[in-house]
């Protein structure tokens, strides 16, 4: 399956949570709805941790755009 395809399933609910090797497929920086279903978590609750400075995994911003990086999304995944 592609990234866009699992982006697109992730968007209409298709896909429930990834598996950690379909994170580790992901490009080096993903959106946070994706990040977010990859925790198991909120896209809200993620946005807010981010806010807040207390978001688990690594984030950039460019401009109003928020990438988490997906290395340290495997990274947190792995030791839980």
């Amino acid at each position: 399956m592609s990234i866009p395809q699992i982006a697109s399933d992730l968007a209409s609910g298709a896909v429930s949570q990834p598996t950690l090797a379909d994170v580790r497929n992901w490009p080096a920086t993903v959106g946070v709805n994706q990040a977010a279903t990859a925790l198991g978590i909120s896209r809200s609750q993620l946005y807010a941790d981010i806010q807040a400075d207390g978001a688990p995994v690594r984030t950039l911003r460019f401009g109003r755009r928020i990438r988490v990086v997906t290395a340290s999304l495997v990274t947190l995944l792995e030791a839980a």
